[in-house]
């Protein structure tokens, strides 16, 4: 009687084991893919931790961040993505605008929403966020521009959003839309060269809770 107790003991701890090995084997190979994209993904361009917030656990995922420009034209198109196996994608663009922020704020507002807009200010940076999309506004005269050639003001803008499932729902998700649109602005402002100089905030202000 003693030997099998010993035994059944025996084999409930091997199964203990097992079942353990199973759940951190399905977590490493199964929900670890953000974890394994560089500490900052797109060139640098945004935090890892700031995606990872945004999208849920998947097997894999990958990124990537392409800079176009034409210095003697001023112009330029960043673009980023982090995408899960999963099909979740939290993504952005960085382009020039000639507009004052009033108009840019207006334009950007009226994307067809449902919900009300929540706008954030940071001295002269702006952003605008939806409930999966953000935009956020920094002047900025590109090389090859000069500042009285704008036909109202030069800034870059930023168009960031979330599409298919997210970790996180309304106003944490708001904000992490906009985080993720900051840091794009920052890296995009140096890595054009914007020929004012600028000290960038660490974060925009937080969006109040709903």
């Amino acid at each position: 009687m003693q030997e099998r107790r010993k035994k059944n003991f025996v084999t409930t701890g091997i199964g203990c084991l097992v079942a353990i090995a199973v759940v951190f084997g399905y977590l490493e190979i199964f929900t670890k893919g953000i974890d394994r994209l560089p500490a900052r993904p797109c060139d640098g361009a945004v935090d890892r931790e700031t995606a990872a917030r945004a999208l849920p656990s998947a097997r894999s995922a990958e990124e990537r961040g392409v800079l176009r420009q034409n210095r003697s034209e001023g112009s330029y198109l960043f673009g980023c993505y982090v995408r899960t196996s999963g099909a979740s994608v939290i993504s952005g663009e960085v382009q020039p605008r000639d507009s004052d922020p009033g108009p840019w704020r207006d334009y950007y507002a009226k994307q067809g929403y449902i919900a009300d807009p929540v706008d954030v200010v940071s001295g002269d940076i702006r952003a605008v966020s939806h409930p999966d999309h953000a935009y956020v506004y920094v002047p900025c005269t590109p090389p090859g521009k000069k500042r009285g050639e704008a036909r109202e003001a030069y800034a870059l803008s930023v168009d960031a959003r979330t599409i298919g499932e997210t970790r996180v729902h309304g106003t944490e998700l708001r904000q992490v839309i906009v985080d993720f649109a900051y840091q794009l602005a920052r890296h995009t402002y140096k890595a054009v060269d914007c020929q004012e100089s600028r000290t960038f905030p660490k974060e925009l202000p937080r969006i109040p809770a709903a």
